[in-house]
């Protein structure tokens, strides 16, 4: 018990919120954060057998051409470091020896469509869900409540009942393979994070509480371990009272960094 967190923020093809993921890693007690372009992965500059926090940020993968991180998700299943060892069988390792994953709104895209992320029934690297345009047509760039579900096994969301942190997104809609899946996710209690109404606290499809018309209000996923979680709110974007858009005002909530904090007190007790 007690180990070293080593933290790896992973960034590079139009990803741009890096500095702030490795900014909340540190604060929040990481041991050692390293920020590596994903040519440093396939060069070996940084393996990631080294760390035990994995953080995909959001961003824009190559101009969200093809679909958010669909071009990226094909590098990552058919890419290989210069040992020859494959990516994937990299991140597999990385799961198996008990790391922890985050992957924030470009970086949820990521998890999803490399089937990371929901993995029902243990199928890792099966694509079970997507994630599509907004139902707005539009960009959606606002703050919005989040009701945390306290039932799932999700280890980041644990202690925590709401969060209120930005929205930046313009394909952010969960799109389940088929209507089995959003069952499934439900019954698993495999979504942590929903849209909440602000006045209520009750979940929520109506616009622009829920900023992407994603049913059930789903605003974040984690696998049946809870030690994959991917989000398409910003929680690094809230890392100082002053980031609330009305702390003028007095107004403040927890810091969306909390979830990073959850998964290093995590890591320190567990690993």
């Amino acid at each position: 018990m007690g180990s070293a967190v080593n933290t790896l923020v992973i960034t590079g093809h139009g990803t741009n919120c890096e500095e702030e993921c490795a900014f909340a890693a540190r604060k929040c007690g990481a041991d050692t954060t390293d920020i590596a372009h994903f040519a440093d992965i396939i060069a070996g500059r940084n393996r990631l057998s080294e760390y035990n926090f994995l953080i995909f940020p959001g961003g824009f993968l190559d101009g969200d051409d093809l679909g958010a991180a669909q071009a990226a998700s094909m590098r990552w299943r058919h890419s290989s470091d210069a040992a020859g060892i494959p990516l994937l069988t990299q991140l597999k390792t990385f799961l198996d020896s008990g790391g922890l994953i985050l992957g924030i709104c470009n970086g949820f895209q990521l998890l999803v469509k490399l089937g990371l992320l929901p993995a029902l029934n243990d199928a890792y690297f099966e694509r079970q869900v997507s994630l599509g345009h907004n139902d707005s047509a539009r960009y959606e760039d606002r703050w919005c409540h989040l009701a945390v579900n306290t039932k799932s096994p999700c280890i980041f969301t644990k202690g925590i009942t709401e969060l209120y942190i930005p929205v930046r997104h313009g394909e952010g809609k969960l799109i389940p393979k088929n209507a089995g899946v959003l069952q499934a996710l439900t019954e698993k209690q495999l979504i942590p994070l929903q849209y909440a109404h602000p006045e209520t606290g009750e979940v929520t499809m109506e616009y622009p509480y829920n900023p992407n018309g994603s049913p059930l209000g789903i605003a974040g996923l984690c696998d049946p371990s809870g030690r994959i979680l991917g989000l398409m709110p910003h929680p690094e974007a809230y890392n100082h009272p002053t980031n609330h858009p009305r702390w003028t005002h007095g107004e403040n909530a927890a810091l969306g960094i909390v979830l990073f904090e959850n998964a290093i007190t995590y890591l320190k007790q567990n690993i």
